[in-house]
Order: structure tokens, then C-alpha cells, then sequence
């Protein structure tokens, strides 16, 4: 039997699943992708990417491409955006002792602080500098400080002008660990998006690399709404699930901001009959969060909301997304919206059609499963 019915209370979000919810293992959300599907370089242009529709209510799948977007929305629709800005997070250099390092910032702590992974023959001890590479990979005059260590991540303390200046003299574009291959300087403008704002993501809000500003204007002349919210994506958006039983994962913390105008926005547009369309996962844990509570409030802090089947979504009435890992909570999210079978079913459509994979991949459109079970 694929998974037990049981009642539970999960993480403290109980009171966002319903009362049933299926114990699911990691390997249900499992799907085989050939190597060549994953996207190592972005397309052309921007809304070059094809776009798969699933509507959850009846398994129904269709081909479109990107630039077909504004067709499937309707004035008075609600587009909610994540205008986090990528940082130049990945660093590269060596120990004092001359063994070769890479620095991935997770997130800057203040001006001239910042918690890192670190990857080295053997982790350094604090106390240590860390001597920088400049972005084409000489050596620098620039060095970082280990002052201590928060579990995996370690502290960094960066010298003046502080965090943010060398990042940008010796930083690179932190690419996906999938996309295995150098950065390159074409993704310093292609692993952002169009309306980024907000410095502090190491990895890109991908679904939204897909607008371009003739896109958004289109939209907007349509009557279409739009709304940002803020979330710091961190390097943890790319671990793996290891529990067996996915309700035995803890998800990473990642930094949210949900402003009272963008709840207002939500409220407003519900209210008057239109829908509330998440761009992207991030997006979507953004207004879940800050609707915690039973309705949405503003919200401003850590995050580790963790939505998989069963989950109650209060805020969403529509996702615009990637494709994502297998067995990734990723996964799970869009299939505790759209149903698991669903989701998977429209995965192995979008493999026999060799669609593009993952961060500069193509897009799916989702509308959700009816009531409260999406398994």
C-alpha cells in the first residue's frame, strides 16, 4: 500500500493540513530524468521556454509556450512575485596553509558578517583567514576571518567595505550544483530576475527568469495585478530530502517579508473574485507563512514551512513554476496543490516531450486539486 491514513498534528502547522493526512515516503515522489533534459544554459530569450498546463482538478494536461502566459490569466488575476536579488555568493581561494577552499555564502548576517558552507580537504578552525581569488581566479589581497561555526555553516567576518563590496569583486554567480559547469558572465544577468530588488538570495527565484519587462507591461495593459514579496533564498533549497517518511523532514530557514500592502492586495483581489497566482515556490511559502494564522497578515522573519499532501492552501488559487528535483520538497509542495499522481504524470509527460529541467529550465502552470486532499 502506497501510504497510511493517519491523523496528525504536523510541525506546528497542524491547523494547515487537513485532518487526514497521508504518511508518504520520499520515494513516492520519485521520477526518472535522462541527463540530458537538465537545462545547463538558459534560452535565448527570456520567455523562450515552453509551458506545460495541469489543471488538478482533472489530470488534464497541455503544451504551450511561454510567451502564451497572459493568455491564461484575466484581469483582475493577482500575480505575486519574489523580489529577492542573487548575490555573488560562491567564492573560491585558500587556507593560510595553502589548501584550496570554496566559500558559498547561505546568508549575510550584518554589514560585515555572514554564515557560509565551506568546502575544503579539512574544515577550518576558527580563528583561520581565508584567502581570497579575485572573479578571475588570481590571487587578491582580500581575506575573510573564521570566527566560529552554526551547526554545517560557518561564521565569516569580512573586512571594510564589508560583505556586500567583496562579494562583488570576488564572487560568481552561485549556480545550481546541477548545472555543472563554470558561471559564466551572461548568467550575472540571466540568473536574475527582471524586477529583482531585494540582495540576499544564493539561488535565483527561477520561475520568474521567464518575464521579461515587454511581458510584465503586456500584463499590466491587460488588467493584470502584480504584488512582491520577499524571500532569501538559501543553499538549502537544493538538499536533499534524507527521511524515509517525509513528515520526519525539517526544512532550512529562509528570510521572508510580507508587507500589509501585498496582504491588502491578496484580501482585494479574493474578495472581488479574482485569483491569487504565486509565481514561483518561493512566492507560494511566502503567502502560506504570513497566512499561518487562518488569514493573511504581514510577516516578517525565518520561514520553515514545509507544504507536502494533505496541506490546506489558504492563500494560493493558482502556482506558475519550474520543474524540480525528484524527491525534493519542491516536489512536494506543487504536489500537495496539484495531487502527487497528477504531478507525476505530468512530469513523465513533460520528459517524453523533452522539456527543459530545473533552474533554466521551462515552466508549468498549475491550477489546484478541488477541497482539501491532494494525494
Amino acid at each position: 500500500m502506497l501510504c497510511i491514513l493517519a491523523k496528525l498534528m504536523v510541525f506546528g502547522y497542524s491547523a494547515a493540513f487537513s485532518s487526514y493526512v497521508y504518511l508518504m515516503k520520499r520515494t513516492d515522489f520519485h521520477f526518472e530524468l535522462p541527463d540530458q533534459l537538465i537545462a545547463r544554459f538558459p534560452a535565448e530569450q527570456r520567455r523562450g521556454s515552453r509551458l506545460l498546463c495541469l489543471d488538478g482538478s482533472s489530470g488534464t494536461v497541455s503544451h504551450r509556450g511561454f510567451e502564451d502566459f497572459p493568455s491564461l490569466v484575466q484581469s483582475g488575476d493577482l500575480l505575486i512575485f519574489n523580489d529577492t536579488r542573487v548575490i555573488p555568493a560562491r567564492m573560491f581561494g585558500r587556507k593560510e596553509t595553502g589548501g584550496r577552499v570554496e566559500i558559498l555564502i547561505e546568508r549575510v548576517v550584518s554589514q560585515d558578517k555572514a554564515l557560509a558552507h565551506v568546502r575544503a580537504s579539512k574544515s577550518p578552525k576558527a580563528g583561520m583567514s581565508l584567502l581570497l581569488d579575485d572573479r578571475q581566479g588570481m590571487e587578491s589581497d582580500l581575506s575573510v576571518a573564521v570566527t566560529g561555526r552554526q551547526g554545517e555553516l560557518f561564521e565569516l567576518c569580512f573586512p571594510a567595505p564589508g560583505v556586500t563590496s567583496i562579494l562583488e569583486s570576488c564572487g560568481h554567480v552561485p549556480l545550481p550544483p546541477y548545472i555543472d559547469r563554470a558561471d559564466q558572465d551572461s548568467d550575472l544577468e540571466r540568473y536574475q530576475t527582471v524586477y529583482a530588488q531585494s540582495p540576499g538570495a544564493v539561488a535565483a527565484p527561477t520561475a520568474g527568469l521567464h518575464f521579461d519587462e515587454d511581458m510584465l507591461e503586456e500584463l499590466r495593459l491587460k488588467g493584470v495585478n502584480t504584488a512582491f514579496v520577499t524571500l532569501h533564498v538559501g543553499a538549502g533549497t537544493f538538499q536533499p530530502v534524507r527521511a524515509d517518511d517525509i513528515a520526519d523532514h525539517h526544512m532550512h530557514s529562509e528570510y521572508v517579508e510580507v508587507s500589509e500592502s501585498v496582504c491588502q492586495a491578496v484580501n482585494d483581489t479574493r474578495q472581488a473574485g479574482g485569483r491569487v497566482i504565486a509565481v514561483g515556490t518561493t512566492s507560494v511559502r511566502c503567502l502560506e507563512t504570513a497566512s499561518a494564522a487562518g488569514s493573511i497578515a504581514p510577516y516578517a522573519g525565518d520561514t520553515d514551512i514545509f507544504i507536502f499532501p494533505g496541506y490546506v492552501f489558504r492563500s494560493v488559487d493558482a502556482i506558475l513554476t519550474n520543474f524540480h528535483l525528484p524527491e525534493s520538497t519542491l516536489l512536494m509542495l506543487v504536489s500537495a496543490f496539484a495531487g502527487r499522481e497528477n504531478i507525476l504524470a505530468a512530469y513523465q509527460s513533460a520528459v517524453d516531450n523533452e522539456y527543459r529541467f530545473f533552474s533554466y529550465g521551462d515552466a508549468m502552470f498549475l491550477l489546484p486539486t478541488p477541497g482539501d486532499c491532494s494525494v
